[in-house]
């Protein structure tokens, strides 16, 4: 039987989120193990990581993010970050009051066009290997996000800020940084990313890779932001039968739910007239 647990995993910076998938896999000695929220070589901090049966319940993590980021000013790069060949735009000339005001428009649901050197398939291809390959970039279309909030930290002016930002997930903090950049008019590109927070995962909880993380094993009764409800043995040997049960106390936060026996996850199970139906069974030992 698989074992089920989440890793709050610190990703350093120099390594790709499959890196650590890797690393994982010989620290564990286990092959099933997935992550939720891809986070680039330059970035460093917070990775949710599922292993055994946990890859089963990644769809279930909240994924809004919280990230701390650094943005220079004055020049445009081909990756939108340190990374990329940096070209000249203008050099800053506007004040912090102008650079808080132009953060605020960034503030609830935006449209960004993800950046060409980034995972997303476009036919099948990843941008970015099209993109290290000198090869015709299709047209990538914009995506919806959602900015919560954006606070600047501070400005070290002219040409260098540092800010906060809360977003929903897909959201590209290094398209955030080019967009600020156009909107002030002298370009922009991000230089440094933390992620602090991913769901119910903190950066000051999290652990970097060691012989030791397993230690550090989430339940994924603390990992999932879903209303929990504790079931009874009887109750127990039906559901891990895939089998529905009668529940008529008035639940109205959520229609999904965790069924809980021994204080171990059995059931994702979804709830409609008073009658709750398995959607996923983890059977115990």
């Amino acid at each position: 039987m698989l074992p089920m647990y989440f890793l709050n995993v610190y990703k350093e910076k120099g390594i790709t989120s499959f890196d650590v998938i890797h690393k994982l896999r010989k620290i564990l000695n286990i092959k099933k193990i997935g992550h939720s929220g891809t986070l680039d070589p330059l970035a460093q901090g917070v990775l949710q990581i599922a292993v055994g049966d946990a890859t089963r319940l990644l769809e279930y993590l909240d994924n809004d993010k919280e990230y701390i980021a650094e943005i220079k000013f004055g020049y445009n790069s081909t990756t939108d970050d340190d990374e990329g060949e940096k070209e000249f735009i203008k050099k800053p000339d506007f004040t912090e009051k102008e650079l808080q005001y132009t953060l605020n428009e960034f503030n609830g649901k935006i449209s960004q066009i993800p950046p060409k050197y980034s995972a997303i398939k476009i036919d099948g291809q990843k941008l970015c290997d099209l993109a290290r390959k000198n090869k015709q970039i299709p047209e990538i279309k914009p995506r919806d996000v959602e900015i919560y909030s954006i606070k600047l930290i501070n400005f070290h002016a002219p040409d260098c800020a540092k800010i906060k930002v809360n977003c929903s997930k897909g959201t590209y903090i290094r398209s955030l940084a080019r967009d600020i950049g156009e909107k002030l008019n002298c370009g922009a590109y991000l230089t440094n990313l933390t992620r602090t927070k991913a769901g119910n995962f903190h950066i000051e909880n999290s652990q970097k890779l060691s012989a030791e993380i397993k230690n550090f094993a989430l339940n994924p009764i603390d990992a999932l932001n879903l209303n929990k409800i504790k079931i009874t043995e009887e109750q127990y040997k039906k559901v891990i039968n895939g089998n529905p049960l009668k529940y008529i106390e008035n639940k109205i936060n959520s229609k999904k739910y965790m069924l809980i026996f021994n204080n171990t996850l059995v059931s994702i199970a979804n709830l409609s007239d008073n009658i709750l139906k398995m959607e996923k069974v983890f059977k115990t030992e």
